[in-house]
């Protein structure tokens, strides 16, 4: 199996090659060729990262067949969803992968469909916990008064009817007021 290995450390005091020659070496213990590494040397607060995108774009193109990162936090510290959204993308791309300290984190064994499943209801858990952090937000902001959206807009119904009856069409009025077709037409009934 071709092998591309991800390391990433946060600055460039940090040394890569610990991470590097471990992965190396489960790689050639389990008969994995390493065909291409990607080292980063910045945050992985983004995906932003140069050697990250380059190793999406040969994952899409099949360079190799399994993805092996020292673990989970060294390919991203995103946070849960965006980072189980790289391991989907991986996986859609028909690229295994797998985390060598985190041994559960492995598309590549007998255990692959329930680690990606798991890997799934928890990203879903994530958009849930996050619409909720959401919700919990606007409301505390409208409780101290702030008024949320987008500011009401001051449409003269006279002049709408005015317009309406000079025959304009809502197209025209809509143009001519500033706006919009449906906004003249609420106005008009109003």
């Amino acid at each position: 199996m071709k092998c591309g290995l991800y390391v990433r450390v946060s600055t460039s005091k940090q040394e890569t090659e610990n991470q590097l020659a471990q992965l190396r070496d489960f790689a050639a213990s389990v008969g994995w060729q390493v065909v291409v590494e990607y080292v980063d040397q910045l945050t992985g607060k983004n995906s932003d990262r140069a050697e990250f995108q380059r190793m999406f774009e040969d994952a899409s193109r099949r360079r190799f067949d399994v993805l092996l990162f020292w673990s989970l936090d060294r390919l991203s510290r995103e946070g849960a969803l965006e980072t189980l959204q790289h391991l989907n993308r991986l996986t859609g791309y028909g690229v295994q992968w797998r985390s060598l300290t985190e041994q559960y984190l492995d598309s590549t064994g007998m255990f692959r469909e329930a680690v990606i499943s798991i890997l799934a209801v928890v990203a879903k858990q994530e958009r849930v916990r996050l619409s909720e952090r959401t919700r919990a937000g606007l409301e505390r902001a409208r409780k101290q008064g702030k008024v949320l959206g987008r500011p009401r807009a001051a449409v003269d119904g006279n002049e709408i009817r005015a317009l309406r009856s000079q025959g304009l069409s809502w197209g025209a009025i809509g143009r001519q007021t500033g706006f919009a077709r449906a906004t003249c037409q609420k106005a008009c009934t109003a």
